[in-house]
């Protein structure tokens, strides 16, 4: 060694060389046009990344008449919207007094339907629900897959339909209310509740994370009596009402992608004005698995739309209108 360096310079070499990282601890970024590459195509070319969903209007303004008292009026509430597009699909609206012409003209530009909570049982609106609903049905026995999403009113309607009773409907006290769902079997597969992982299904059936508001429904004791509806749905949640009364709550059918809810999983991200609604992150997370389901179940359908047709049909061709203040 030369005498001559100083003795700090070799501190400094010494320390140099055990402060080096070694190279095989090293990550080495690509730089430059070497390392840039066109992203692959989807791992599942089947799937539709671009799903539009029609939602049937209900009659009336949603504001008992003091925005809008037209016979003709109809309304989507934003809420059921904003659902839709959290999971990553469009909204096409199917206005219910429209010609039918028209009605199956949009109905051939969607990838499935969802339909609303509400009030109304007879009339155009119940006759169009009907006629959706065997569109619903006709698709998927030609063997393309088109789900159908049916909350509160929409799952009542449904029950009619499937029933073909009219008054098979029960009345319950559910109106403004949070309730849990209970599951009579914890057999997940194939259903919505796959997605959930063992802890949020143990918060859903203990806490109350979805909002009720309803005054009919049906229980579970009839729905097991009516044949058509038995073989038609499968049960998987009950609640109980304000007086321990209990309905179903959540059912999907067996040989169709249709899920219903008597329950509003649209809520809990979008409604504010309520303060029973569940805004918790856990209600939070009991919606976007709801909708990620239906749209992942709209993404399957092999439809496949003209864009400009399309563009000219999506609710932004609409003004929405503010009701918070008035409804």
């Amino acid at each position: 060694m030369d005498s001559s360096r100083s003795p700090h310079l070799l501190l400094l070499l010494l320390l140099a060389a055990v402060l080096a990282p070694s190279s095989a601890g090293v990550i080495r970024l690509p730089s430059g046009k070497a390392g840039a590459r066109a992203c692959a195509a989807p791992p599942d070319p089947a799937a539709y990344d671009r799903p539009v969903i029609g939602i049937v209007s209900h009659p009336g303004d949603g504001a008992g008449g003091r925005i809008s008292n037209g016979t003709a009026t109809s309304y989507i509430g934003a809420s059921y919207v904003k659902f839709v597009e959290a999971a990553g699909a469009r909204v096409i609206p199917l206005v219910y007094n429209e010609p039918e012409e028209r009605l199956l003209e949009k109905l051939s530009l969607v990838n499935g339907v969802l339909f609303t909570g509400g009030s109304e049982k007879q009339g155009v609106y119940f006759e169009t629900i009907k006629k959706v609903f065997q569109y619903v049905l006709d698709r998927n026995d030609a063997g393309e897959p088109f789900p159908l999403f049916a909350q509160c009113l929409g799952f009542e309607l449904v029950s009619m339909i499937v029933s073909k009773d009219n008054n098979i409907l029960e009345m319950f006290d559910a109106q403004n209310q949070a309730s849990t769902l209970q599951f009579p079997s914890y057999s997940f597969e194939g259903t919505v509740f796959q997605r959930f992982d063992s802890d949020l299904i143990e918060k859903v059936s203990t806490s109350c994370l979805v909002m009720q508001n309803h005054r009919y429904g049906i229980s579970p004791k009839r729905l097991r009596e009516n044949d058509e509806l038995s073989s038609f749905f499968r049960v998987l949640t009950t609640s109980p009402d304000e007086n321990g009364k209990v309905y179903v709550s959540t059912v999907q059918a067996n040989k169709y992608p249709i899920t219903c809810t008597q329950w509003h999983p649209e809520k809990a991200i979008f409604e504010w004005r309520k303060p029973m609604i569940p805004h918790s992150e856990d209600a939070v997370q009991v919606t976007q698995h709801f909708a990620n389901h239906f749209i992942s179940q709209a993404r399957k359908s092999p439809n496949r739309p003209p864009a400009d047709k399309v563009l000219d049909n999506l609710i932004y061709n609409y003004n929405p209108t503010f009701s918070g203040k008035t409804s």
